[in-house]
This record gives structure tokens, sequence and C-alpha cells, in this order.
């Protein structure tokens, strides 16, 4: 890497190409004097460099912003020119909906402002841009408030960019910005408050009446600027370099700035309310989602008293560097760990952290992101973050109860694979205590389902030594893992089975083709035995054949998995099937989920046999205690969407091709019409006036041209047709999900929940969850435990009093949740069958509230 990229890359920090030297002031005028030099070889280079690490470096745009400024002084020609290529860039990611893009440069050109670069005028411009497409938007009568997430995020773009130069602006054009400020209020007054119902990490039984008291994330950012407003714009975490270099920049040209268009508004929706409303709310919610959804999970004292403003500005620079250098975990590592901040913030970046790893509906990354990213923290700040990170584990596990399932699947997963890095050395004696809890309170299920996910990731006998210090807690371990083979042993019942098992064995060992293991079956073994025992022997055995490895599985299920298919031709019959699987796999929760999806994907199973499965009773009865059902109901759900996600990006493709096979095939045909114009006819006959070889080429091309085109269309639409199809059963399996659901949750909540509420017999005041003296909990200096610890898991001060069955309604009420909400956009593709064939007036409400909140429905439509 050239020297001028080198000092640009890493201005700002403590390294090599700076002599280790970590003053901003030196850095700039260093990096300066470099690519000053350098302007005239390569201008071009530079500008797009300097502009890529401002977009993807952007905590450090204000040392960007300062070096541009200084450049001012010396090449204005070049300055116009970044100016004019912001304005492109802004304009294209304005069109297209990038977030990330908007926000960062809009930062960019706030700091330009301040660095002298910039006329404070146009930054207005730019700002009442954004104010005026978003009042339109949320305007009943002339805009469309079903896209209010659009609006929203330009109010935010706007508000975000005033701690990086408020200062400048209210002393440079003050009328100017407090007319934004007046129009941002203004704005308030229109919008409709976001709820967090829904999308809450911690579930509130409550919501209705406390998540609508609360401030949504754009409300409580109105209120940090106001409040950063009253203390005269002054904040400790935005660093102000150009102050530095102040006596040279005012001698600079402040520019103009080009005029950029908000996209139009999207067709407004029929109603106010509605199922129009909702989905286009869920398309807009999608394209400008919410950034952060904050976990209060420390108490206030461990963030040093950091003012909120500052709080969120740090919380900025941590999503920007998980953003942009997620392909860089070491990287990203080293950058969070050395944020341009004079205080600490190690309890808040955890928080951050965990706040992703959490959200919801998803994550930005894949969960394996996060967890990388947290233990190179954790080998980076070995004296501070790894006791930070454990703080968090206890105080989420003190709140596990109130912990969204979704979140909670995912925070078993995460821990698994945090400790299985650090030598699953965990202070297991803290939560011995779970095992004075009924099996089904959710402190306890947590551990267990830890314990069992270190063994997939381990083996049994090292899990059971690294609990060394709470032997108690063996209880909790799974089975030791194994087959549970029908036909192993000497005791064995039915030995009439046994010896079929044998022969079956010897015939796959004598690499009996499948039709010659099928010409047995269908005449050796059901004429006489039956069909059920025909099926319960084949699955058997196979299964124990294919037993010694992933790669043995898959094996055998391609070489006699039609056999299989033929002895499971129906659901009855592959319900059969999966009963056999989970017995043979009864002590491995992951081999049974490993091989239903195996046979799921070779098409030996249906998923709605597969739904149906799930929601027999031995496993309705596990709903609340084991996340075995759940796993293997999550697979088949996922992978039915995820063909239907897989044909969507093909077809995608193949228009593309279509599209350019229609165009080669216009332009063969149209140079072919040409070439023939030229013909002329003499005495009747046609004369060539063209070359006739290239006459020849012409048609040639012509011809190959338009069978490309009708071959890609063709291509096209059987893609098409197959999509179709996937949608259907897509659309049959979400149904028949939500049925099953409805059915086993209709007794169970009329019994347990007679009032109605979730919690019967307890006022709504004492249900709703305290945010405030949760957020609060103070953290024993001596252990690490929250004071406020209780062992049930369950709100301190309420105690763990749910009996099973109200435990399971929830368990399962969360799951219904978290499911629609994973799925929200498929299943507002046909609401209205839905609430046809399922959620209609004799459901439990208490089912319906779940289903509404996953789909961020209005629970006044209920």
């Amino acid at each position: 890497m050239s020297s001028w990229k080198s000092l640009l890359l890493r201005i700002g920090e403590k390294c090599p190409e700076y002599g280790g030297n970590a003053d901003f002031k030196d850095h700039i005028e260093s990096c300066f004097g470099i690519v000053r030099r350098e302007l005239d070889q390569s201008a071009d280079d530079i500008l797009l460099f300097l502009l890529e690490c401002s977009e993807q470096l952007p905590h450090k745009i204000p040392l960007y912003g300062t070096l541009v400024g200084l450049l001012n002084l010396e090449n204005e020609e070049f300055v116009k020119k970044v100016l004019e290529k912001i304005q492109t860039n802004l304009q294209d990611a304005l069109d297209s909906g990038n977030c990330n893009r908007i926000r960062i440069l809009m930062r960019f050109l706030t700091v330009l402002m301040c660095s002298k670069v910039l006329q404070p005028s146009s930054l207005v411009i730019v700002f009442e841009t954004l104010l005026s497409s978003a009042a339109l938007t949320v305007d009943e009568d002339k805009g469309n408030p079903s896209w209010q997430a659009r609006a929203d995020f330009y109010i935010t773009c706007i508000l975000s960019c005033l701690p990086w130069g408020g200062t400048e602006l209210v002393e440079q054009v003050p009328e100017e910005i407090d007319r934004v400020m007046v129009g941002i209020e203004s704005y308030f007054s229109i919008r409709r408050h976001v709820s967090n119902a829904g999308l809450s990490v911690f579930e509130d039984t409550n919501e209705n009446n406390k998540l609508l008291d609360e401030k949504d994330f754009l409300e409580d950012l109105w209120v940090r600027i106001q409040d950063l407003s009253s203390a005269g714009w002054k904040l400790e975490s935005v660093p102000r370099p150009h102050l530095c270099f102040e006596p040279q920049l005012v001698a600079g040209k402040s520019h103009d700035f080009g005029p950029i268009t908000c996209p139009e508004q999207p067709n407004p929706s029929a109603a106010t309310f509605g199922v129009s409303y909702g989905r286009q709310r869920n398309e807009a919610e999608l394209k400008y989602p919410q950034r952060i959804q904050r976990l209060n999970i420390f108490s206030a004292s461990k963030a040093e008293d950091l003012r909120p403003i500052d709080r969120f500005v740090v919380e900025e620079y941590l999503l920007d560097v998980l953003l942009f250098l997620n392909g860089c975990r070491k990287e990203c590592a080293a950058y969070m760990a050395g944020l341009p901040v004079p205080f600490r913030y190690e309890y808040l970046m955890a928080e951050t952290i965990f706040s992703q790893l959490l959200l919801l509906p998803e994550p930005p990354f894949k969960p394996i992101y996060y967890t990388l990213v947290i233990i190179d923290l954790c080998k980076a700040l070995p004296g501070a973050f790894p006791a930070v990170i454990a703080g968090a584990v206890r105080a989420l596990f003190e709140r596990i109860a109130d912990l969204d399932m979704e979140c909670r699947t995912r925070l078993i997963l995460w821990f698994s694979h945090h400790l299985s890095n650090f030598q699953f050395i965990w202070p297991w004696e803290e939560w011995a205590h779970v095992l004075d809890l009924p099996k089904w309170a959710p402190q306890r299920v947590f551990v267990q389902e830890v314990l069992e996910r270190e063994i997939r990731l381990s083996y049994w006998e090292k899990i059971k030594q690294s609990i060394e210090n709470a032997p108690a807690l063996e209880e909790l371990l799974p089975p030791k893992g194994g087959p549970n083979f029908k036909y192993s042993g000497e005791d064995v019942r039915d030995r009439t089975e046994k010896a079929l098992s044998l022969e079956l064995n010897n015939l796959v060992k004598g690499r009996q083709t499948f039709r010659e293991i099928m010409t047995w079956v269908e005449d050796s073994v059901i004429p006489v035995h039956g069909s059920d025992v025909a099926l319960r022997v084949v699955i058997q055995t196979l299964l124990d054949i294919g037993s010694k490895s992933f790669t043995h599985l898959i094996t055998v299920l391609e070489r006699y998995g039609q056999v299989i298919g033929k002895l499971c031709p129906d659901q009855d019959r592959q319900i059969m099937l999966i009963a056999e699987v989970s017995s043979y796999w009864k002590n491995s929760s992951q081999m049974t989920a490993i091989t239903i999806d195996r046979m799921m994907g070779y098409r030996l199973l249906s998923n709605l046999a597969i739904v149906r499965w799930v929601f027999s009773s031995s496993n309705v009865d596990q709903f609340h205690i084991s996340d075995r059902p759940w796993e293997i109901l999550r697979n088949a759900v996922s992978k039915t969407y995820n063909r239907i996600t897989d044909l969507r990006k093909e077809i995608s493709s193949i228009q593309r091709s279509f599209l350019l096979a229609e165009e080669a095939a216009s332009k063969a045909r149209a140079e072919l019409e040409t070439a023939e114009s030229n013909l002329t006819l003499m005495d009747g006959e046609p004369v060539i006036g063209e070359n006739p070889v290239r006459m020849k080429r012409l048609k040639s091309n012509a011809e190959r041209a338009k069978d490309e085109e009708i071959s890609v269309r063709d291509s096209l639409d059987a893609k098409e047709a197959l999509l179709a199809r996937a949608i259907e059963e897509n659309e049959a399996l979400f149904l028949s999900l939500y049925k099953s659901f409805s059915n086993v949750l209709a007794e169970p909540l009329c019994e347990a929940f007679k009032d109605g509420n979730v919690m019967p017999g307890d006022q709504a005041d004492e249900m709703a969850i305290d945010l405030e003296s949760s957020s609060a909990m103070e953290l024993d200096k001596e252990n690490g435990r929250p004071k406020k610890s209780h062992s049930n898991g369950r709100r301190a001060g309420n105690g763990y009093n749910l009996d099973e069955r109200e435990q399971w309604c929830l368990s399962t009420l969360s799951y219904v949740k978290a499911i629609t909400r994973q799925y929200a956009s498929e299943i507002w593709s046909f609401i209205e069958k839905l609430d046809a064939d399922v959620l209609t007036e004799d459901v439990r409400p208490l089912f319906r509230r779940a289903v509404y909140s996953g789909l961020r429905r209005p629970l006044d439509e209920l």
C-alpha cells in the first residue's frame, strides 16, 4: 500500500505509520503534507479512497473532514470534486434506500461544514429537504403514513448530525437551524408513536398499558438532542480536531452543495389501519429498520455517568465499526477497543453488542459474527472485558423468564459457543440453585439447554468435568449420546424383527441395489409381517448402518432413500418414520434434528408431516422444558422458506439474463433486417447487395439469439412455476402450523387464564416489567451477581409462582410470536386467508395477540 493510503487509513491510530504517536493534530498535519504532494499525480485515486475511508471508518470522520478543510486551502477544485462526488453518492443512496450510506454521508457533510468546506446554509437545505419529505409522508391526507419508518429515518439522520455540528450551525446560521428544529417539533406532533410491542427483547405481559407510555427510539433521540442544545452543544464523545486549525480554515472558501431529491411517496395505503396498511408498514420497516433496541443490562453507575447524548454517539461509533468491519473480526475488535472518546465504555460496548445479537426480528449479521467479536474483545482487553461479559450473562440470566423466546434461544447458542472457546470454564456453582426449581422454570431450562449445546460442541465427559464445582448439575445433562437400536443386545423382545434386521443388514453389506432390497421387502416382509413391521425394521436398520458419522447417514439415504420413500408415501406413514428416527436417536437431540432435516431435504418427509409430528401429544408436553421439538420445527419452516428465497434469487438472475438475451436477439434481428433492406429486385429476382457470407452469418446469429431468448424464457417460466408451487406449499405449511397452535392452546389457555390475563390473579401493575429498576441492577462487587438476585427466574419480589400449565402456555405463546415475527413478510401475503381460517372470532384472545404482536399489527384491531 502506498504511503498516502496507509496514512489516510491509519489516521488517528497509535500505529507505526505515525511513529506510535496518538496526537490527532500531528496525524492530520503529517497526512496533509503527504496527500497535498500527491494530488497532482493521484487526485482521482485520493478522492475515491478518501471517501471510501470516511464511509467505512465513520468514527474518524472529524479527522477526514479537517484534512479536506486543509486541502481546500491549497486546491479548491479538488474539494469541489469531493463535494460533487458526495452529492452523487447521497442521491444514489436516497434513491436506493441505502440507510447506512445516507446517514454517514450526512455526517460527513456536517463535519465538512465545521471545517469551512461547506456553506452552513447548504447543509440546512439538505436537512429541510429530508424534513419536508418526512412531513409529507406522515400526512394522512397527502402522504402515506404506513411508510412512517422512512420518515422517521430521515428525521433520525438530521438529529444524529447535530452532535457533530450543532455548535457551528447555531453560531453561523441560528435562524435557519431554529427553523429546522421547529419543523422537527411539528413533525413529532403529526407522527404516530411507535410501539415496541413484538420487537422488545424483554417480554412485557401488559404491553398495552406499558409500552404506550414509553418513548420510542426517535422520541428518545429528540430528548437527547434537546438536552444537548440546553448544554450549549458541548459533548465529550465527538472529537473536534478542526478547532486546532481554525485560524487557517477560516481563510478557506466555503462551497455550495448540489440539490438532492427524496424518492416519491409510495402508493398510499387504502386505509389508516387494516391489511393494506399493515403490509406497507412491514415493507417500510424492512427497508428502513431501526438500528438498535437498547438493552439496559447494567446499572447507570457502570457507564461512568455518561450523558445520554454521549451514550448515543458511542453507540453510533460501535454500530458503525460492527457494520463496516464485519469481514475483519480482528480489526473490528481493535477499532471497537480504541474509539476516540476520553472515557471508558466497556459496559456500554457489551450492551451494544448484545443489543445487536438479540436484535429483533433478526440481527444485522449472523450471530456467529458477534460471538467472534466478543471473543476477540475478551482477548484484546483481558483485564476488563471478560468480567463485563460475565456480568452481562449474570444479569440476563436473572431476567431469563422475561426474555423473548427467540432471544433466549440466541443467548443459549451464543453462551455455549462462547464457553467452548474458553475451555468451558464457568462458575456453575452460582447457578446450582436451579435444581431446586421446577423442571419447567426458565432458569433451569436455560442451564439445561446450555449444557446440551456444549455437549454438541465437545463431548459428554468433558462437559461433566466442567461442572465438577457443581456436581449436582449432572442431573441436567442429557443422556450420554449414542443410538438406541431396537434390535441390539440379547434381550430383544421381538426376535423375528431382529432376524429381519440382520437379513437386511447383510443385504446392504452385500451392496444389493435399491430394487433388490425393495423386492425383498415387498415379497418377504410385508406379506408375512405387515407394513408397520417392514417400516420399523427398515428404518431402524438403515439408521443403525448410517449412525457412524454424518457421511454414513448421507450415503445410506442416497442409496436406499427410495426404499424409505416407498414405505412412507403419505403423511401418516411419514409420522411413523419420524417417530422411529426420534426413538433411535432419543439420546441425541442433535442427531434427531440432523436426520429429520436430511430426510426432508431428500423429499422423504414433508413439512406438513413434521408439523403434525411436532404437535403430537408426546412433543407438546415438551414445549416448555426442551428445545428439541422447536429445533425440528424451526428447521422445517426454514427449509421451506429458504426454497422460496433461493427461487426468487434464481428468477431475479434469470430475468437479468432474459433482458440481455432479448436485447441481443433484437440487435441481431435489426442487423439482419438492415442487411436485407439492401437487397434489390432485378427482373423480379433479388440481387444480393451484401456479401453472401455475411448475410448467412447474420441469419445464423439472429436464429441463435432467438433460440437463446426462447431458452431463457422457458427457464424463467419453469422457475416461476416452481416458485408459485413453493409459495402455495409455504402458505399451506403456515396455515397448518397456526391451526395446530390454535388447537393445542385453546383448552390450556381457557383453563390457565380464565380472565384473559397473562398471569391469573395478578394486577396489571404488578405484572408490568419495571424497566427502571430492572436496568438498575447493582452488581455485587465480590461475585458480580446482582444484589437483587432471586433464584426463581421471575421478577424480584414476585417469586416464581407459575404452575406447569401456565408456564407451558407462556412458552408456547412466545414461540408463536417469535415464528410469526421471523416470517412476517410471507405471512402478510396471505393474511386474509389466515384471518378467515384461523384468527376467527372464537380463537383465544391471547393466541390472537401473540400473532398480532409478531406481525406488528395494531392490537386495537383485535
